[in-house]
């Protein structure tokens, strides 16, 4: 075994489970729609991770809050994709999808503040309801390009052997 940080972690690999219809089954399922499922129930949760930690680091300040906050629901749902949505436990290592998933989760921050530069630079300062509408539109594009990116890093690329 090699001793790089980028390695393959081998894992026994699963067969898929057939079930009944319904939310289970499409839970379940490998191909896209079951994982983009998955993509936004571990989206959900890790934004529920990053509101817990907000509010109980308030005191901080809310920079602070938010750096923590947000480092901490990213590693999670990076570790989350990794094993649930993607099932790429045995092909990505942790330290990998870290790497690749805060790597796509940076450029949407970036992608956001500059959206948001641009439209205030453009149209002068939004009220709060026009930056919500704005950051949610740019977000949901950025979550869309990020489950696409993420499908392509943690595809299994492993030649199938006859």
């Amino acid at each position: 075994m090699s001793t790089c940080l980028l390695q393959r972690v081998e894992e026994p690999q699963r067969a898929p489970v057939e079930v009944g219809g319904g939310v289970t089954a499409l839970l379940r399922r490998e191909d896209g729609g079951g994982q983009f499922v998955r993509f936004v129930a571990v989206g959900g949760t890790s934004m529920l991770l990053y509101g817990v930690v907000l509010w109980l680091l308030q005191g901080l300040g809310t920079q602070p809050a938010n750096l923590v906050g947000s480092l901490a629901s990213t590693v999670l749902a990076n570790e989350l994709h990794r094993r649930l949505t993607f099932r790429a436990g045995a092909h990505v290592s942790p330290l990998a999808a870290q790497l690749q998933g805060g790597g796509m989760a940076l450029a949407g921050v970036v992608l956001t503040a500059v959206v948001l530069a641009g439209a205030e630079t453009a149209v002068g300062p939004a009220g709060p309801v026009t930056q919500l509408l704005l950051v949610t539109a740019v977000t949901g594009l950025v979550g869309i390009g990020r489950f696409v990116g993420l499908r392509w890093a943690f595809a299994d690329r492993t030649p199938v052997t006859a």
